[in-house]
């Protein structure tokens, strides 16, 4: 082994070899990928980062190696010095290297391997679990090599382009101090302060604005961030951001800057030039009421269409239309328990075009499909040749004024199928935006994952500052210096419900892969939105204290926002799951199936932090 390494150090990776190379001598280091034995000689796969090369020993070109390499599994670390030759008539199109493979004049194991779990191939079909278990083998596997190299590259655009555009990249702590809002914090003990606790941050949120006070103007980090939240495809407990803040701007100057980088990230990642989908350079915007009405989620996919149609003011118009579920609906804006403007139960329509031809039992099939998406069920109608509804227990009930009035507002053509939804708004958006996406996959519009080299990016701009509890009561929409609109100011006591504010998200593909807002730092503003909230101006201090008072001293205006790192990476490089690009990521449970972890610790720790632990019963 010292020869190799010490003497003959790596000349090439096994994924750059080409024609231009046969007659070289070269040196490669690798993993036995696989291993064919025909007697006399020997295949090997070599296989690092780069790639794969074909290598043959030869009984008559070194006996030894040979000998070697028949002792040779799966995934050996070795290292072999030969010369390169033309495959010939053998080459392997479906191989960068498969021109070409190199004859072995002299070989080294560098390390024996136990026979690996599973497969390291890119096709495997070993459970998640599994691969999760041995991770480091996993992170082996090509595309998974190919997809953190694209990470990579992500990283260095991002840190390239802010700093051509003068920002300056500063770490913010780890360990704060708790602040309610937001998402739930994992809470960390102090042993030098027995019963406190910091937070891990959630976002470096209050620290960027800080360093706005502090006259920074731009700052930047890419930022590991903390959320104990129930997890999901798109979801980790911890988590990697892109944080940025600006300091004397307005929100579209956010937005260029934010789009410019988009477009670096897009060119770094993929080679892919964003100004042949979007040649002004600008992404479009979209109204977050105009967003819920029509795809009923603030993240719709815009790679197709599939609109809802909102009927609730139609149904109220005409009483329900003869339909007792509408009607119900009706009666309460009549009787005026609900406001039009501020509905608390609507109508939603959805029309399957005539093309998407389903089955009758695919149609039975979406009652299932709306019950778990939380729905009571779904009601439908096919629209016949003079406009009549038929296959539909609506058919008797519906009005003839109604069902004209419908047809023409869903604009359904005969043959087509309306599909409605009816009851909290809440639910019948998440319902109807689940159901949309769904059919449209069904319909070939979409694949089941992946962007299907579509590539649809949003601003949803112009939502509510406030929402309403399931008390009566008002939260925060998203955080408590977040700036309303100027000319919806005036309703902050008086009508929460219509006050819009500067925050904004950036959508792909149906993906909110970042957001932000421009911040509040006007004083007297602050107070009435402490106010709605019902934070007096003791507890505004107790909570958020260092804050108001570093705004107090001089604050500019200024805003920011942050990008999900893993998600992007998920996207761009066609990622089923947000596990697929973090190096060692937690499972849906939130446990590390590789280390184990959470577990529990030596008692003597807990009394160290004055902790006792009390299990469920």
């Amino acid at each position: 082994m010292a020869r190799f390494i010490d003497e003959l150090q790596r000349t090439h990776h096994c994924g750059g070899l080409r024609v231009t190379d046969v007659g070289c001598e070269v040196v490669l280091f690798g993993w036995v990928a696989s291993r064919r034995d025909h007697g006399r000689c020997v295949f090997i796969d070599l296989r690092d980062r780069e790639g794969i090369t074909q290598v043959v020993f030869d009984e008559g070109i070194d006996a030894p190696s040979l000998a070697l390499a028949e002792t040779m599994r799966s995934e050996w670390v070795i290292g072999i010095r030969g010369r390169v030759r033309d495959r010939g008539t053998m080459r392997n199109p479906k191989m960068s290297t498969g021109d070409v493979e190199v004859e072995v004049l002299e070989t080294t194991v560098f390390n024996k391997s136990k026979a690996p779990p599973f497969a390291i191939e890119d096709d495997t079909n070993t459970n998640e679990e599994r691969r999760l278990t041995y991770r480091y083998l996993d992170l082996r596997r090509p595309v998974m090599q190919k997809t953190f190299r694209l990470r990579h590259r992500l990283y260095q655009a991002v840190r390239r382009y802010f700093d051509d555009n003068d920002f300056t990249e500063v770490e913010t702590p780890l360990i704060v101090k708790y602040t309610p809002g937001g998402a739930r914090n994992f809470l960390v003990p102090s042993r030098l302060h027995a019963g406190s606790f910091y937070a891990l941050a959630e976002s470096p949120q209050l620290y960027k604005q800080l360093l706005m006070v502090a006259g920074f103007e731009r700052y930047f980090q890419i930022v590991k961030c903390f959320r104990d939240e129930d997890l999901r495809l798109d979801r980790q407990p911890e988590f990697t951001q892109i944080d940025v803040e600006m300091s004397f701007i307005n929100q579209d100057m956010l937005f260029k800057m934010m789009e410019g980088l988009v477009f670096r990230m897009f060119k770094a990642a993929l080679d892919i030039d964003l100004h042949d989908l979007y040649p002004s350079g600008r992404f479009p915007q979209l109204d977050f009421y105009e967003a819920m009405e029509k795809y009923g989620s603030d993240k719709p996919d815009l790679r197709f269409d599939l609109e809802h149609t909102e009927l609730t003011k139609l149904a109220v118009a005409h009483g329900g239309g003869g339909i007792p579920f509408f009607a119900e609906i009706a009666d309460k804006f009549t009787r005026g328990e609900y406001r039009i403007d501020y509905p608390e139960e609507i109508i939603k329509a959805l029309v399957v075009p005539a093309s998407a031809n389903f089955s009758r039992a695919f149609l039975d099939s979406l009652e299932d499909f709306v019950r778990q998406a939380g729905g009571k069920g779904l009601a439908r109608a096919k629209v016949g040749d003079d406009g009549a509804w038929t296959q539909s227990p609506l058919t008797k009930l519906v009005t003839d004024e109604f069902r004209i009035a419908v047809n023409a507002a869903t604009k359904a053509q005969p043959g087509d199928l309306i599909l409605f939804q009816s009851g909290a708004e809440a639910r019948v958006h998440v319902v109807m935006a689940n159901l949309r996406v769904h059919l449209a996959k069904k319909m070939g519009l979409i694949p089941e994952s992946g962007s299907g080299g579509k590539w649809n990016l949003s601003w949803v701009v112009a939502p509510p500052l406030y929402e309403r509890n399931d008390d009566g009561t008002w939260a925060a929409a998203h955080h408590a210096f977040t700036r309303p609109y100027d000319e919806d100011v005036q309703y902050i006591l008086s009508d929460p419900a219509r006050v819009r504010c500067y925050r904004y998200d950036l959508v792909l593909n149906g993906f909110e892969i970042g957001g932000g807002s421009i911040r509040l730092h006007d004083s007297e503003v602050q107070a009435k939105v402490f106010e709605r909230l019902g934070i007096s101006e003791q507890d505004a201090q107790r909570l958020f204290g260092f804050l108001l008072e570093a705004l107090a001293n001089g604050a500019p205006p200024h805003g920011g926002m942050a990008l999900g790192l893993d998600r992007v990476t998920m996207l761009l490089s066609e990622g089923a799951s947000i596990r697929d690009v973090v190096a060692f990521p937690k499972t849906q449970k939130g446990t590390d199936q590789m280390t184990k972890c959470p577990d529990p610790v030596d008692p003597r720790q807990l009394e160290e932090l004055n902790i006792r632990v009390q299990l469920p019963k």
